[in-house]
């Protein structure tokens, strides 16, 4: 398979001041926390302890005050309350999470999540018409809702209150909702702009269980109760793992390793995983894709029902569906990436924006195809369902383009779009589908043209084999939660001998080899570097995470390597 050279980086030293006041640790691990900004003992402190104490009032967030008010007043009078939610693991949790909490305040409350094929993205006038006639006066929007103007408009004009909860980034004009609770619009004070929907969901629930009347319901539920749900969406959504969003997954995780939801513990099981040994990883790349492929493929009402069902039978049918739709997802992915590669580089292939739509294209997974086609050509890519009246796409990106600025530039084409810097959807109707192309082609050109496009991997320390001790294992998990925003520490070294390699996994795709430094002999592991095999030169430098690998019940040490080359490749 095509693969794109990437720039090697090392992280500059460790500054004097800062090794002397980090020297509790190794000095290894002092490199580590300088590189990622805490480069004091009580900086260091606070980010490895990850307390929830440490987070911010809620109250800051603006409007929450008035919503919560509101909420409780409907609470009060038993008012319908409809909590509206994304089809994604982050909408759905944020759902799940906030009916949950209002039911136990004694709220008459009930889920609306949108069907993506029939409904599309957010809010649309049609549910709202549907939650009137059911009596429903209050509607409270998670993960999504902030670019929804007209919609806002129609359910004020209906006598409805929206309260618009979302972390999505905003429009310049906001919509005319009774509420809007998102740190990212202009004047919020809220100091953490990182929450996800679900992390957004956990601020207001906070409020309400605060300002709710002590022993007013005996069913009331503690808010970190709620912990387990913030972590999976948090993760799953790709929030960086900073500041209170690694507070909230770091204590997230703990009730997952202990789980009390039926959902969730059927699930682990379907998925193979221990509940004691689950980290955020298992939580990216297992847990959070069978919940999105609910929504992906079907309705994301299973993976609701999943999260918030008390019984056994249920939770364990629920969780062998999903299992069993995710597998069908990744292959219908594959297939999608195919194709799409295949488009792409019979148009061509040196193209800075690869756009690619056809009507066969399933839309729920179009945005899972153009991820791994981004990462194997470090490009912008879009991957859009062709209809025949409407287009719905996803966009994924590199650091370089900010694909929702890019579809912002070409808004007067589009019916929706909306995102963030790398992940972006929009809906366009199908006649303008070629000047869309065009136009966000050009924008590419102009942003892309003249730069090195390659991945940069910036590995923390450059170390000797012979550094690698098994005392070095516990420090780094200190670092748990890593992933988005707060990555596994990676390491550098050179000129080591390859003893042995194969080609491992399905279609060989992976490669298994042995690196000797003439003291030290580690076994390595390249993922989705089988391509290495025929040509894997005697000496290499390496870039890699070094972990405990288990397998059959047997621990050993192991370089997880991120990318090779031939010693002495000048970059």
């Amino acid at each position: 398979m095509f693969s794109v050279l990437k720039r090697w980086q090392p992280a500059p030293r460790i500054s004097a001041e800062a090794d002397h006041d980090l020297q509790d640790y190794p000095p290894v691990f002092r490199q580590i926390l300088y590189n990622r900004g805490y480069g004091t003992k009580e900086a260091a402190r606070q980010f490895l302890e990850a307390k929830l104490s440490q987070s911010s009032d809620a109250s800051l967030m603006s409007d929450l005050p008035e919503a919560v008010d509101r909420i409780l007043w409907a609470v009060q009078k038993q008012e319908p309350i409809s909590v509206y939610g994304d089809y994604d693991a982050d909408g759905v949790t944020a759902t799940a999470l906030l009916v949950q909490v209002i039911r136990s305040l004694g709220g008459t409350v009930s889920e609306y999540i949108p069907n993506r094929f029939d409904e599309g993205y957010g809010l649309n006038n049609e549910a709202l018409n549907t939650l009137y006639e059911r009596g429903v006066r209050l509607v409270i929007t998670v993960d999504c809702g902030i670019r929804s103007l007209p919609e806002a408009e129609h359910a004020k004009s209906l006598g409805i209150d929206l309260i618009i909860t979302d972390h999505h980034h905003p429009s310049e004009e906001l919509p005319q909702a009774f509420a809007i609770i998102n740190p990212k619009q202009p004047g919020d004070l809220y100091p953490d702009k990182d929450l996800a929907g679900v992390g957004i969901a956990y601020k207001l629930a906070e409020g309400l269980i605060m300002r709710s009347p002590d022993g007013s319901n005996t069913t009331q539920l503690n808010i970190e109760d709620t912990l387990d749900l913030v972590a999976i969406g948090t993760i799953s959504d790709l929030a960086p793992l900073v500041g209170e969003n690694r507070s909230l997954v770091k204590a997230g995780l703990t009730k997952i390793r202990h789980p009390s939801r039926q959902g969730i513990m059927a699930l682990m099981g379907v998925s193979g995983l221990i509940p004691g040994r689950v980290k955020s990883t298992d939580i990216g790349y297992t847990l959070g894709p069978r919940l999105n492929a609910a929504g992906r493929l079907e309705s994301a009402l299973d993976a609701y029902h999943l999260l918030t069902t008390d019984d056994v039978g249920e939770a364990g049918f629920l969780a062998q569906k999903l299992d069993d739709q995710n597998r069908f997802r990744q292959e219908i992915t594959r297939q999608i990436q195919k194709q799409s590669e295949e488009m792409a580089m019979a148009e061509d292939p040196d193209a800075m924006l690869i756009f690619t739509a056809h009507p066969d294209f399933n839309p729920g997974v179009v945005g899972l195809a153009a991820t791994r086609l981004s990462e194997v050509y470090y490009r912008p890519v879009i991957i859009a369902h062709q209809g025949e009246a409407f287009t719905r796409g996803s966009g994924r990106s590199i650091p370089e383009f900010h694909i929702t600025n890019a579809l912002d530039q070409c808004a007067d084409l589009l019916e929706h779009h909306g995102g963030h810097a790398a992940a972006a959807g929009f809906t366009v109707r199908t006649e303008k589908l070629p000047e869309l192309k065009e136009r966000l082609s050009r924008i590419a050109n102009e942003q892309l043209q003249n730069r090195d496009l390659r991945p940069v991997l910036t590995p923390d320390a450059e170390v000797t084999l012979s550094e690698l001790q098994p005392e070095l294992i516990e420090y780094l998990d200190w670092l748990q939660p890593t992933g988005y925003g707060n990555r596994d520490a990676s390491f550098l070294t050179r000129d080591v001998r390859v003893v042995r390699s194969r080609p491992v996994g399905k279609d060989y795709a992976h490669l298994k080899f042995t690196v000797s430094d003439g003291w030290v002999t580690y076994d390595a592991i390249a993922f989705r570097q089988g391509y290495w095999y025929e040509r894997l030169p005697l000496m290499v430098d390496l870039i890699f995470a070094f972990e405990m690998n288990e397998y059959n019940g047997m621990k050993s040490l192991q370089l997880n390597v991120r990318d090779l080359k031939p010693s002495g490749y000048n970059d």
